[in-house]
Formats: structure tokens, C-alpha cells, sequence
């Protein structure tokens, strides 16, 4: 077997971020951010494309340190009320080809000390594209209690049925959901071993019913 991508230093680095989240010390890190982030990330991108191509030719897996498969490190907070600049996680995402849209369907995975996990499916989509999900479970109840009958999804609902579906609709539940995903936690011991890889795609493959269904739902190719 080979050897493990990530390394323990993965999870000291993130979590000592966490304690000195300001640029001072970033700078004085960014070498070991590069070492124990950024390398390994661009090289389990780069393997995983073959297991990616498996479940869809249509997903990519992008191993450019930056607008590639890694999410940037460096927080958005012109409307954020905490304007500490750094993530303390790190994300890669395997998005579908019709762009870099992060509310599209897409596979994730997320780092994060004592908050690791694989995820998939369509996290937060605008209305249209929730209009059109709610539509085909109404048109494909049988495909889409197949898609998700070995997993568990996550993620906001309404309180109330959404405008325009039947209250009384057996996948009502479903149906009042705003996010369509689902994830697979991952310890850290997981990550910083030889196996990740194969355990990561056999959650992508646990999810990719969830996928493919919400992916065409969209009227996307899978």
C-alpha cells in the first residue's frame, strides 16, 4: 500500500490557525501551509481523477493550486461580522463541468480537527434549481427513494411545504428540504492514512446515486 498523502502536521497547522488567526502569522507559516496543505491536496486531486472519471465523466478533478479542486484558504469578509481572515478548514470540492458554480452538484471533502467528512449532492441551490429537484422526486419517486435509500441527508429544510407541492405528499419531508446532500464522517486518524483514497471513493460511490438524481434533475449530463 502506498504511502499516506496527508500527515499529522495537516491538523497541528489547522489548529494552531485557529489559536493565531491573523496575517502576521500566516506569513511567518505560508511555507508550511504550501508543505502540509497545498502539496499533498494537489496530489490527491491529481489521484483521484481516475476514481472520479468511474462515477461520471462529467465531474473534474482539478489540481491547480489555485481556481482548481482546493478552496482557498483566504476568507470572504466584506459581510462577514468575523473578519478573522483565514478558514480554519480546508475544502476540496469535484464540481460538475458546467462551471465552478458552488451550489451545483458536486463531491466534497472537508478537514477540519475533529470534523471530518466526505459529502456530495447540492448544497444551498438558488430557487430555480430547488424547483427543479422538488419536481422530479414528484415525477420520480421510485428513482429517488432508490438514490437515497443507503444514505442519510443533511442539511436546512422549511418548516412549512414549499409553494406548490401537496402537503400530504408521501416524500413531503424530502420535498421541504433547501439543501439535497449527504456525508460520511472521516477521522483524522482516516485522513493521515495510506487508505484514504479508497475510502473516500467508496463514500463517493455511496453518494453518487444522490448525485447522478439531482445532477439530471437540473437537466445536466452525468
Amino acid at each position: 500500500m502506498p504511502d499516506a498523502i496527508f500527515q499529522p502536521e495537516l491538523f497541528q497547522f489547522l489548529r494552531q490557525l485557529k489559536r493565531n488567526n491573523n496575517r502576521e502569522w500566516f506569513a511567518k507559516n505560508k511555507e508550511r501551509y504550501q508543505k502540509v496543505v497545498v502539496e499533498p491536496a494537489m496530489q490527491f486531486i491529481h489521484g483521484f481523477a481516475p476514481h472520479l472519471f468511474k462515477l461520471s465523466p462529467h465531474f473534474i478533478a482539478d489540481a491547480r493550486p489555485t481556481r482548481g479542486s482546493l478552496f482557498r484558504i483566504y476568507k470572504d469578509t466584506r459581510f462577514s461580522a468575523d473578519q478573522a481572515p483565514y478558514k480554519t478548514h480546508i475544502g476540496i470540492h469535484f464540481s460538475h463541468d458546467i462551471g465552478k458554480d458552488a451550489h451545483a452538484p458536486l463531491f466534497y471533502l472537508h478537514f477540519e480537527p475533529d470534523g471530518c467528512f466526505a459529502a456530495a449532492g447540492v448544497w444551498h441551490p438558488a430557487t430555480p434549481a430547488l424547483t427543479r429537484i422538488r419536481t422530479a422526486i414528484v415525477a420520480q419517486p421510485d428513482q429517488w427513494k432508490k438514490a437515497v435509500r443507503k444514505i442519510e441527508l443533511v442539511g436546512d429544510s422549511l418548516s412549512r411545504p414549499p409553494k406548490g407541492f401537496c402537503a400530504t405528499h408521501e416524500l413531503i419531508d424530502d420535498l421541504k428540504r433547501k439543501d439535497f446532500v449527504a456525508s460520511v464522517a472521516l477521522t483524522e486518524e482516516q485522513v493521515c492514512a495510506p487508505s484514504l483514497m479508497r475510502d473516500y471513493a467508496a463514500a463517493c460511490r455511496s453518494m453518487a446515486p444522490l448525485v447522478e438524481f439531482t445532477t439530471k434533475a437540473l437537466g445536466f449530463k452525468f
